[in-house]
């Protein structure tokens, strides 16, 4: 597919932020990503808007992965979309039969009219030959209000109260960790991450609005608002879940988390704490190997190496734990594959992966959906980046069903009032956020 470029320079790539996702409101199929200044050993762009569908892939599970290869193949441009966890169901003999509050399809990818990539103070401009005059005034007019800072980004949403509720209580939550548990130690699994909804009925969001506020308290790496009709996921992810860039794939799993302080003293301690806790790294590491095994199902023969192991990496709400694990692929290796062989992420199953699939859903309450899946793209050149979909807020405006879950990764070694505090912590930048409704 042709695509019409040109190159901007900005003064204000903040405002510039801002403005773009203002505007992209209008439209009814928006992916933006934003890095939100990280510094990354693997990234291309600061921001990525992609909006407005030329064509469409929208689908539930079955035979997905290979629909998604033909639509990347035929399509040879850029893809944006998502990756639902329930995909798993289209590549081992699994199912997903819990409570689904938000009803998303199961996976939906598009190829947008209009591109915006960020880097630095430069804005490059993608589109299709039709939106041409449509889209250069708009750019104009885009250029011009950033020299103008917004007269609010970010800030905290006025409102009434959102009622947040819980899928699963707390004595439940621990009844289920004991039977969780009870696999472990029978040796079934030797981790799994179980997870837990948080939820809102009839209630209405602004999306952009509380996309900003949650990324304005989190300011992680892998942030993303994505509107497909009526489906809407506001993340603050920080985590990756796959990237290939040429012939190389990075994945970078987390696991392990600790707690900020405001005091200089006591944050270092925690965070230095976190990097020698025993179960932590072995819960990293665990995974790590899953990760090894998943790569080198696509990758040339001794290629897959871990460049960085149970590294502590500080964001604004939490320290955590992440590794980097590396593969090579021959050229013949299709990109979905890479992903397929891939998913769904160690991170946020288990090991052995299939087994503690397949235990999870037995004991978690909801259909996790597009929590624990995937956002990101696909180029033209059939490079691809995605992130985890963690400490993340979903909303179907239809059916006005606000939800968002945290999990953690349970061994033999955890502690079931521990791991509940680590939920409550994972989940409090989201909580925040919607009670200031």
């Amino acid at each position: 597919m042709l695509r019409i470029s040109k190159k901007f320079q900005i003064e204000d790539p903040k405002t510039v932020k801002f403005q773009l996702l203002s505007w992209a409101q209008q439209f009814e199929e928006v992916v933006w990503l934003d890095s939100n200044d990280h510094e990354q050993q693997y990234a291309s762009y600061d921001a990525i808007l992609a909006a407005d569908a030329f064509t469409a892939l929208k689908t539930d599970h079955v035979n997905a992965f290979e629909k998604l290869q033909e639509y990347q193949e035929l399509a040879t441009d850029w893809l944006f979309g998502y990756l639902s966890y329930d995909l798993k169901n289209d590549l081992e003999a699994l199912s997903s039969e819990n409570f689904d509050g938000l009803q998303f399809p199961e996976l939906y990818f598009f190829q947008p009219k209009k591109l915006f990539l960020l880097q630095g103070k430069e804005l490059e401009v993608h589109y299709l030959r039709m939106v041409e005059d449509e889209l250069m005034g708009d750019v104009q007019a885009i250029m011009a209000l950033s020299k103008t800072p917004p007269v609010s980004s970010g800030h905290p949403p006025q409102g009434g109260s959102v009622k947040i509720k819980l899928r699963i209580h707390k004595d439940e939550y621990f009844s289920r960790l004991k039977r969780l548990l009870a696999h472990i130690h029978r040796g079934d699994i030797y981790e799994a991450n179980f997870c837990q909804e948080f939820y809102t009925e009839d209630s209405q969001i602004d999306p952009l609005q509380t996309y900003a506020h949650l990324n304005a308290i989190s300011k992680p790496p892998f942030a993303t608002f994505v509107k497909l009709e009526d489906a809407y996921l506001l993340s603050a992810s920080p985590e990756r879940f796959l990237r290939k860039q040429g012939r190389k794939v990075i994945s970078q799993p987390i696991k392990g988390t600790a707690k900020r302080s405001r005091d200089i003293e006591a944050d270092q301690q925690l965070r230095e704490a976190l990097g020698n806790d025993q179960k932590e790294r072995s819960e990293n590491i665990m995974i790590v190997d899953l990760v090894r095994n998943d790569l080198s199902r696509t990758a040339t023969k001794g290629s897959v190496s871990v460049e960085e192991l149970c590294k502590v990496y500080t964001f604004d709400q939490v320290h955590q734990m992440v590794s980097t694990v590396v593969s090579e692929v021959s050229e013949e290796i299709s990109p979905v594959t890479v992903i397929k062989s891939c998913f769904p992420m160690g991170s946020m199953t288990g090991a052995p992966k299939v087994s503690a699939m397949r235990i999870i859903e037995a004991l978690e309450e909801t259909k996790r959906g597009l929590y624990s899946g995937a956002v990101g793209y696909f180029t033209a050149e059939g490079d691809f980046d995605f992130n985890v979909v963690i400490r993340s807020i979903l909303y179907n405006h239809v059916k006005r069903y606000v939800s968002y879950s945290v999990g953690g990764a349970i061994t033999a070694r955890s502690i079931p009032q521990k791991e509940y505090e680590e939920c409550l912590l994972k989940a409090k930048a989201m909580r925040e956020v919607l009670e200031r409704w």
